[in-house]
């Protein structure tokens, strides 16, 4: 056929592709997977930055719940083992044996999306016909593509929920466990809506990868939680437990651990009954941090209670622990503050070495900061340590913390001394919350651990009585003791123990005379026992002898001891004075603890 004319220099059409779309697919096949491919990957690095931003267990499950919805799903739910929230080892679960405990953590869903899942924060214990379970115990992902009637019921917590599902129109499920280091901490599961694709094999992919990387941010956060778990409850252990009864005095104390475990670790106090109703208070800080510090407090703390116990004034005791201090291997210094409080001059005398000063506030709660000489931190060699003498008046309030309550990170230190100044004069509890609503309303943003210890002064009372009198430097001492002791036990309505105390003082008396030159000054104090003490200008400690047969003198001591409860004897800035206490005798009639 010949060409026409007019058609010269037209192009005809291609011809049509054998297969037509099907080829075309089929030749754009690898372009889309790799498009694909590249998305999955973008999302996971973002992932990365989205997922486990701390070091909290809650956060990070919501994190990773809120992630998810609605890139790869219409709704997310993730639960951890209640052992991994208790920073345990989680549960390890072969077949069918055991049964695993879940705490609903987060849930994520779209708007407008009406479904009953588990609350946040409900423990919920699966049997095994529940998909969950099969998740847990298998340890591989479930997937359902398309939920039949069933199904529901396999996947929701109650009937409701399953209703609620099919009324929403869910028709694809898949839960994936959340494994890291081989430890089992939980699971995942979502769910798809609607129009959407249900899950294929290359979701399920996607959402095991992604559970993967957060299961190591969530075990992360447990051994964050352990570790912190363990420094605090060291640190806890090396603390009293409990204040003892106090006369004159109501003291609250608590502490407060820092939130990173590197820093818990170097604080400490203590409280000590002392002779004669006095009552020694202490707060101290290690300057370190984690275990090693704690450890150090642990050593300095038991030093320090021992020579409260011996009765020394608190200037001496700093010197001496500042020497145990320096002979500790860790090679630590640490500050510290002592006071002694005497009920019967309401008086505290204070000691520092190089810790942050006492806050005394007055009645009408005007507080204001002790002059104290701060001296040397302990373990540094810088002594001696220079006391004062600071009366206190009656419900008056000592505030002793470390200087963890006043760090921060936004305010500087004036500010924040100032800031404790104003919450402790402003006023706080009284049912023993005192310390730490003082916590919570000065250290908002602290780095570091911090105590706080409020003694707050009170009349003795009827409970708790206080007698003195001044004897005369002769023979008539021990006369007019024995009568004085008489009298006032008698007052008091303890007159089961006239006649031990009469002569515990008539042998407390002898030795002032004999060895200490002559006695000063009587005094009695009932509280929870009877306290007799008496004070002379003598250098030289009291101490029991080995007397023998033949020996005319030597057994006061031996006889006090056999008497009293405890005695002992302690230095003062006039001489000495030595004490005896005993029990009080039960009365007739009472009833006592069931």
């Amino acid at each position: 056929m010949r060409e026409r004319p007019w058609l010269r220099g037209v192009r005809r059409p291609p011809e049509p592709l054998v297969g037509g779309h099907r080829a075309l697919k089929a030749a754009l096949r690898p372009v889309t997977e790799a498009v694909r491919a590249r998305r999955r990957l973008a999302w996971l690095n973002e992932a990365g930055m989205r997922v486990g931003t701390t070091l909290d267990l809650r956060r990070t499950a919501e994190e990773l719940s809120g992630f998810t919805v609605p890139e790869l799903a219409d709704g997310c739910a993730v639960d951890l083992l209640e052992s991994v929230l208790r920073f345990q080892e989680g549960d390890r679960f072969e077949g069918e044996a055991g049964t695993p405990e879940l705490r609903a953590m987060a849930v994520a869903e779209i708007p407008g999306l009406n479904l009953a899942p588990d609350p946040v924060g409900q423990v919920s214990v699966y049997t095994a016909d529940r998909l969950v379970r099969t998740c847990l115990t298998t340890r591989k992902p479930v997937l359902v593509t398309r939920m039949e009637p069933s199904d529901f019921h396999a996947v929701a917590p109650t009937r409701r929920a399953a209703e609620l599902m099919r009324r929403a129109g869910v028709h694809s499920y898949l839960a994936v466990p959340l494994i890291a280091r081989g430890v089992l901490l939980g699971l995942a599961d979502f769910i798809r809506t609607g129009s959407r694709s249900p899950f294929t094999r290359a979701d399920v992919a996607l959402a095991m990868e992604l559970a993967s990387r957060a299961a190591v941010s969530i075990d992360n956060a447990r051994l964050y939680g352990r570790e912190r778990e363990h420094v605090v409850t060291l640190q806890r252990a090396l603390l009293p437990r409990s204040s003892p009864s106090t006369p004159g005095l109501d003291v609250s104390s608590c502490y407060d651990p820092a939130g990173d475990p590197a820093a818990v670790g170097g604080d400490w106090f203590d409280v000590v009954a002392l002779p004669s109703g006095r009552t020694a208070l202490m707060v101290g800080d290690v300057m370190g941090r984690g275990l090693a510090a704690a450890a150090t407090m642990g050593r300095l703390r038991t030093v320090a209670r021992t020579l409260m116990a011996l009765d020394i004034a608190p200037e001496r005791l700093l010197a001496r622990l500042d020497l145990a201090a320096r002979d500790l291997e860790e090679d630590q210094v640490a500050t510290c503050l002592c006071a002694v409080y005497d009920p019967y001059g309401s008086t505290f005398r204070i000691a520092s070495a190089g810790h942050p000063p006492p806050l005394l506030t007055g009645p009408d709660g005007t507080a204001s900061f002790l002059d104290v000489p701060a001296g040397a931190p302990l373990g540094t060699g810088v002594i001696p340590y220079d006391p004062v003498d600071c009366p206190v008046p009656e419900r008056g309030r000592l505030t002793l913390y470390t200087d963890g309550l006043i760090r921060s990170r936004t305010a500087d230190l004036g500010t924040q001394m100032e800031r404790l100044r104003e919450t402790v004069g402003d006023g706080v509890p009284e049912n023993g919350t005192v310390c730490r609503s003082v916590t919570e309303r000065v250290g908002g943003d602290r780095s570091d651990d911090a105590i706080v210890l409020v003694a707050g002064t009170r009349p003795l009372g009827p409970e708790g009585e206080v007698y003195v009198r001044t004897l005369p430097p002769d023979g008539k001492a021990a006369g007019q003791a024995r009568t004085a002791v008489r009298e006032q036990l008698v007052k008091w309505g303890l007159d089961d123990l006239v006649d031990s105390t009469e002569l515990v003082v008539s042998e407390l008396v002898g030795n002032a005379l004999r060895y200490g030159n002559a006695p000063g000054e009587l005094r009695l104090l009932r509280h929870e026992r009877l306290s007799v003490e008496v004070s002379d200008s003598g250098p030289d400690l009291p101490q029991i002898q080995h007397a023998d047969v033949s020996d005319e003198s030597g057994r006061g001591l031996q006889l006090i001891n056999m008497l009293c409860r405890r005695w002992g004897s302690c230095r003062t800035p006039e001489g000495k004075v030595v004490w005896a206490e005993q029990d009080l005798p039960v009365r007739t009639g009472t009833v006592g603890p069931q």
